[in-house]
């Protein structure tokens, strides 16, 4: 852990002694009571944390100084389609690494249906991968999440023209380009970005992207595992958009 985060409901009472926080500073980082550690408040600051005292039954109290923002999120959103749970919680980390402002999970025509079914969001699974994210970056926020049925329902609800600014629109398909994501050009715009499944979009699918407004673009001919396509789109997002 690079940070140590904590969730307002849980300030001012303990970390029992098998919470994996409680477990890397006395195991891992060796701390003892009265020790300071990088410490954040989710969805809040940043700062120091404090182990004011290690309680018999193994469980801490710690207190927390947080005065610094967090880093500012990458203007991007990204919608993935359903993936098979084990990879989706990879999924969600490391958009959640990358400071991903929102992930959006879509049914596609083409996507396993059963993987909608995915108990990870009930159970807080989701929620437990981005958080697990943030931390590894040194961050104290998570990218927003959100879950569709299918596409037509996220492109009619297009989120995304909330933006002050008109963001780039991009669906990658690597069977049906109409370009390279990699000949894109520099921009301070925000940009949308689409990963199908494994099995690609179907062409009702590039219908509908194409009536949306979005460009069909490629990263080369090889169709890649959806949590690979994931984080090279995110990454050449990075290098073509600017942090605001």
């Amino acid at each position: 852990m690079n940070i140590i985060l904590l969730e307002e409901h849980e300030l001012g009472k303990n970390l029992s002694r098998r919470d994996e926080r409680t477990v890397h500073l006395l195991k891992v980082l060796h701390k003892k009571a009265g020790d300071s550690f990088e410490a954040g408040i989710l969805g809040g600051n940043m700062g120091t944390g404090k182990i004011v005292k290690i309680n018999l039954d193994g469980s801490i109290f710690v207190t927390i100084q947080a005065s610094q923002p967090p880093p500012p999120r990458l203007k991007l959103r990204i919608a993935v389609a359903f993936a098979r749970p084990i990879q989706l919680k990879r999924i969600l980390r490391d958009m959640s690494n990358m400071g991903v402002q929102s992930v959006d999970l879509t049914g596609t025509d083409f996507g396993e249906k059963s993987y909608r079914d995915t108990k990870l969001f009930a159970s807080g699974g989701a929620h437990a991968a981005l958080i697990e994210g943030a931390v590894q970056a040194r961050d104290t926020q998570i990218p927003e999440l959100a879950l569709y049925d299918n596409l037509e329902e996220w492109l009619k609800e297009r989120r995304w023209d909330d933006s002050r600014r008109i963001p780039l629109l991009i669906a990658m398909d690597n069977v049906r380009p109409e370009g390279s994501i990699f000949h894109l050009s520099v921009t301070s715009r925000p940009a949308v970005i689409a990963v199908g499944p494994e099995r690609g979009w179907s062409d009702r699918e590039r219908d509908m992207f194409e009536k949306a407004g979005f460009l069909r673009l490629s990263m080369g001919s090889r169709p890649l595992r959806t949590e690979t396509a994931c984080v090279a789109a995110a990454s050449l997002a990075m290098e073509k958009i600017e942090e605001r």
